[in-house]
């Protein structure tokens, strides 16, 4: 009972974080004291903090290597994408159609994780990693090569070029190959973007403290083990394999509603995008959720906070990289830590018992 009553406190702090630096945030911008550029950057930054956290379902919870992240991320951005621009003149609500968009991307990299995770999930280690950065790229290579049109007789698909569509002359081209989707309805916002974070953490932290979070955790630590007490190994796998794909996927949904063009580049769906996911999760720590938040957040906004550094900027980027990563994962950084945790506590408990001590002599 205890134990559950800590957790709980401890999704309260991660939540209230969250709201916190929402306020400030709001209250910073009410009074213009963030820049253009900095306001620019919030969207994008609710997106890779959900992708952080998603991710650490598989690496952290799960404790599988996966490199493929972006290409679930790419597919919630272009299936989300693709019905907005499809029902921009049908759907006039602006949030019912953004909310359909989201559940649509939601469920199509659900489903996709699922479909991967089932052959994928039987590798381990680097060959898992390998397969699931060959699906990532192969996801972002094949949408850069479909043609998508519709006009008065429905639609029309193409993996050759945009005049294989054969469309009428009132046709519209809505997925144009490498050039992708041009005009998609900017919905996303940094509110939105901070509400679907806190959806995401309830998701992600309920499911930890459930009773599948505990038997996706058991088969993480020893796999012999769990499938010895009667836990379904494969149904488990893919439950956590899924549910962080279908994550990324809203990710993508609240990053292609930021764009007025979306396009499967290297630079937006591949293998550095995954890398860069995967280096938030690892700096703030494996298993640690509000880790992965403060490194996404410390990792995006600090590039732009070194700008005026022109060339020097990249240099002290990498350089604060290396370090908060020796700090994070160095042994002796970890005793460090310890004991100035311990220290704390200690001294603690010894002004309390002072406290103590002198109201019982008090009474």
């Amino acid at each position: 009972m205890k134990n559950f009553a800590v957790k709980n406190k401890d999704n309260l702090i991660t939540y209230g974080i969250v709201i916190v630096a929402f306020i400030i945030m709001r209250v910073l911008m009410a009074f213009g004291l963030v820049s253009s550029l900095m306001t620019g950057l919030l969207v994008p930054l609710c997106a890779y903090i959900i992708l952080a956290v998603s991710l650490n379902v598989t690496v952290g919870i799960l404790g599988e290597l996966s490199l493929g992240h972006a290409g679930f991320m790419c597919i919630g951005a272009f299936t989300s994408a693709f019905f907005s621009k499809l029902t921009v003149n049908v759907i006039t609500i602006g949030w019912l159609r953004f909310t359909i968009a989201i559940l649509i991307g939601f469920i199509c990299a659900g489903l996709v994780g699922f479909l991967i995770g089932m052959p994928v999930l039987r590798l381990k280690g680097d060959y898992l990693a390998i397969v699931t950065l060959a699906f990532g790229e192969i996801i972002k290579n094949v949408i850069n090569v479909l043609y998508i049109g519709k006009d008065s007789k429905g639609l029309h698909f193409s993996m050759k070029d945009a005049l294989a569509l054969n469309l009428e002359e009132s046709g519209e081209i809505i997925v144009n190959g490498a050039q992708g989707i041009t005009g998609t309805p900017k919905n996303s916002n940094f509110t939105i973007g901070v509400v679907l974070i806190l959806i995401t953490l309830f998701i992600v932290l309920n499911l930890i403290k459930s009773r599948d979070g505990r038997a996706v955790m058991a088969i993480r630590d020893n796999v012999i083990a769990a499938e010895s007490v009667g836990i379904n190994i494969t149904k488990y796998k893919l439950l956590a394999f899924s549910v962080s794909a279908a994550l990324a996927g809203v990710a993508g949904v609240l990053y292609s509603h930021n764009l007025s063009s979306l396009m499967a580049t290297p630079k937006n769906f591949g293998y550095n995008m995954s890398i860069m996911i995967l280096v938030f999760v690892v700096l703030g720590g494996i298993g640690n959720i509000r880790g992965s938040i403060i490194s996404a957040v410390v990792l995006t906004l600090l590039p732009e906070l070194l700008r005026g550094l022109s060339n020097f900027r990249m240099l002290i980027y990498a350089i604060v990289l290396i370090a908060m990563m020796l700090f994070s994962w160095s042994p002796k950084a970890k005793d460090f830590r310890e004991k100035v945790v311990s220290s704390i506590f200690f001294w603690r408990k010894k002004e309390n018992d002072m406290k103590g001590g002198i109201d019982n002599a008090g009474n």
